[in-house]
């Protein structure tokens, strides 16, 4: 009788998906892509029951069967409100990424010693950096996207009564192509930094103040990214439907010739009429950006944020090659 052949067992593990260099970014920053999930999924939740919610209370009001005019005063505020107040907290994401994703991303490995640790391994320190850097730039892409695109839905479903004021309000940095951009630059200037500190609270703290600077900075250049448009109408008349949702720029009173003058002419004369009779003044002026110039301010924003991120991540590899560890 022969002897019972010894088997070795089967291995129960399952093989891994990540293999090599993306497994250690995932194992490494496996609390960032955790949160970033998380912060995802809860945001999205959020938009999808928010909207609900808000086109429930709005149909009960009569919308749209009735027009925007006529919506119940307190129900619209109420809709602007909810809808400026989480535009304003989707458009700070960016400032987060830099600040928790992109400044400690390099710093906490120096801090820390693993940057050394990975430099005697068999990968060679540039494709360790590098991935490093892309892992962390496609890990804040993927959430501004998602809700970028949720948020862009959310504002449509409510038509004319979403905010009015696009060009300084949550709007603008929260939908279309402009979050993912501007997430990545912060998120670049957050690695960039913490590449040249050693220590990750300090990073952080330059970081934070780098990007909320860039962000203001960008807010307050946004009415030089297109020309804004002009249209005169008879001074007293009713405004013109071309001038619903649109962003008014500046206002004056002009003549039939084109001549403009301050909106407060002639306000405080003893006869305004006469003042302006004989000043020649017929028309109001508005100086205006259109609902349908917004998407081409967008990318052109974006394309400048895009064109930084170029510039960030270029010195980040300039650095990889002679930088100190």
């Amino acid at each position: 009788m022969s002897a019972p052949t010894a088997t070795a067992p089967a291995s129960s593990s399952r093989p891994r998906r990540l293999r090599g260099l993306a497994w250690l970014m995932a194992r490494q920053h496996r609390t960032a892509v955790i949160t970033c999930a998380a912060l995802t999924v809860a945001g999205a939740a959020w938009i999808v029951y928010q909207r609900a919610a808000m086109l429930d209370a709005l149909h009960a009001t009569g919308w749209p069967v009735a027009s925007a005019r006529t919506v119940d005063r307190a129900a619209h505020d109420r809709a602007t409100s909810d809808l400026d107040s989480f535009g304003s907290t989707l458009a700070f994401l960016p400032v987060l990424f830099g600040v928790l994703l992109g400044a400690p991303l390099i710093s906490a490995d120096r801090e820390h010693g693993t940057a050394r640790l990975v430099a005697t391994q068999s990968v060679p320190r540039g494709r360790w950096l590098v991935g490093k850097l892309c892992f962390a730039l496609a890990l804040a892409a993927v959430p501004s996207v998602v809700l970028s695109l949720l948020y862009s839905w959310w504002l449509e479903s409510v038509g004319p009564l979403a905010p009015r004021d696009w060009l300084s309000g949550p709007a603008f940095g929260a939908t279309g192509p402009v979050l993912a951009a501007s997430a990545l630059f912060c998120t670049a200037l957050g690695i960039t930094i913490g590449a040249l500190a050693r220590r990750s609270l300090p990073a952080m703290v330059a970081t934070f103040f780098a990007s909320y600077t860039a962000l203001l900075a960008a807010e307050l250049l946004r009415g030089r990214l297109a020309t804004p448009r002009t249209l005169a109408y008879p001074l007293g008349s009713a405004q013109p439907a071309a001038l619903d949702h649109v962003v008014q720029v500046d206002q004056w009173v002009g003549t039939a010739s084109g001549e403009l003058y301050g909106w407060g002419t002639c306000v405080h004369d003893s006869s305004p009429e006469g003042c302006r009779a004989s000043l020649g003044i017929v028309n109001s002026v508005w100086e205006y950006f259109g609902q349908d110039q917004m998407a081409g301010m967008q990318w052109t924003s974006a394309g400048i944020f895009l064109g930084l991120t170029a510039l960030l991540v270029g010195a980040f590899l300039r650095w990889a090659r002679h930088g100190a560890l």
